[in-house]
């Protein structure tokens, strides 16, 4: 089967294998994998998506940092093509999704029936392989943690990226006043045919000015709930427009600057500040994971949420997927996909 590895640490914008200096290893003849219990199953990858955390894992400078070679890649969707002997929940050609620390950027990857999920009849594979960790992400900040109510105002930084979107989404989905943080009129208008409240162009205007206009034209008082994946400057500037009481989510630093949050001036107007790394809910509270991605998929399949693919790439082409994400030319989601129809198989 074909699978991308990580041979060493390095730039994974530069073709795989094209020279000493490439981090990425295109294999068409790596083993695919076997069953490893009864209640394994193996998943034919239809897409796996792309995720800031990815890029930042292939450089080395992520939290976790996996021994070398390894194949990147988080979340995925699929169809089965193997059950172990006791598994009950899945069968042969069910369409499925799941989440995985790595190994998503292969044509075959195996988990247990535990974790995967049904994907519902009419979903697009290709979305439901986007949902797990950006929506996920955005389900269990602001449903689980902040616990967003109808009416809050909410204030979403880099909302036109991969968790952002999802954020902007969700928060409409909870009945929440949405602004929207982004840069450049062409993610700022798509932003607004989401039926954002209020969107900002980074480009154009300043944030603390734009969004006190806007809160002043509504009569609202501020920002009840800061979603911040971005970090830097940005932040500073945004915690001038945060409410008594509001609440704060630190969700990634995608602008390279981890940001201060004065500790007195949290205790002065009770802000509460939530560090949310997803991934570690998969070790200390597995159900909570468990029924956020249940509801996004039943979203998925009502069309509460979308989900918005900006780009799709060949696995011989991820070193252009990566670029995407770091040039921050993605509108949404970028994915790696797979034709059913050219499966390369192990001579292994």
């Amino acid at each position: 089967m074909e699978a991308l590895l990580v041979r060493k640490l390095g730039d994974p914008t530069l073709p795989p294998n094209a020279s000493e200096n490439s981090s990425l290893d295109l294999s068409t003849f790596h083993p695919i994998p076997n069953l490893e219990s009864p209640t394994s199953v193996r998943v034919r990858i239809k897409a796996t998506s792309l995720n800031f955390a990815n890029y930042l894992q292939v450089l080395g400078k992520y939290q976790e940092k996996p021994p070398l070679p390894f194949i990147p890649g988080s979340d995925y969707s699929g169809v089965v093509e193997a059950v172990g002997p006791n598994v009950t929940k899945f069968k042969i050609g069910d369409h499925v999704c799941s989440v995985v620390a790595l190994g998503s950027f292969a044509q075959f990857i195996v988990a247990d029936e535990s974790d995967l999920f049904q994907v519902p009849d009419g979903c697009d594979l290709v979305a439901a392989g986007a949902l797990p960790v950006a929506y996920g992400t955005s389900h269990v900040a602001l449903v689980h943690r902040a616990q967003l109510r109808p009416k809050q105002v909410l204030l979403v930084l880099g909302a036109a990226g991969g968790v952002g979107l999802s954020a902007v989404q969700i928060g409409k989905a909870c009945g929440a006043t949405v602004i929207a943080v982004a840069r450049g009129n062409e993610k700022v208008q798509f932003l607004k045919s989401l039926g954002v409240d209020h969107a900002v162009d980074l480009s154009s205007a300043n944030v603390i000015e734009s969004v006190k206009g806007f809160l002043k034209s509504r009569k609202l008082k501020g920002v009840d709930v800061l979603y911040d994946p971005v970090g830097g400057k940005l932040t500073k500037d945004s915690l001038k427009l945060l409410n008594w009481g509001a609440q704060i989510l630190v969700i990634g630093f995608a602008s390279g600057e981890v940001p201060v949050i004065p500790a007195n001036i949290a205790l002065v107007k009770n802000w509460t500040i939530h560090g949310l790394y997803w991934g570690s809910y998969k070790i200390h509270q597995p159900n909570v994971l468990r029924d956020s991605l249940k509801e996004l998929l039943s979203w998925l399949s009502k069309g509460l949420i979308t989900v918005n693919i900006s780009h799709t790439f060949s696995l011989a082409e991820a070193h252009l997927a990566f670029t995407a994400l770091k040039d921050r030319r993605a509108i949404g989601k970028v994915m790696i996909t797979f034709d059913d129809g050219k499966i390369v198989k192990s001579k292994l």
